[in-house]
């Protein structure tokens, strides 16, 4: 039988806890949401057009 997985923090790479899903602390899980509000993370897309006014 194989072992079961460890799944690891997106952030540090530690193990994960519950509580935190899928992070491993409240530290990482607040550095994540500071890349988010940082403009740290983009999905792809088309470029928004120009307004003419700017």
């Amino acid at each position: 039988m194989t072992e079961p997985r460890i799944r690891r923090c997106p952030i540090c790479g530690k193990p994960r806890i519950e509580e935190h899903t899928p992070f491993c602390s409240t530290r990482c899980r607040d550095r994540d949401l500071l890349r988010w509000l940082d403009d740290g993370y983009a999905l792809p897309g088309r470029p928004a057009e120009q307004d003419p006014e700017d």
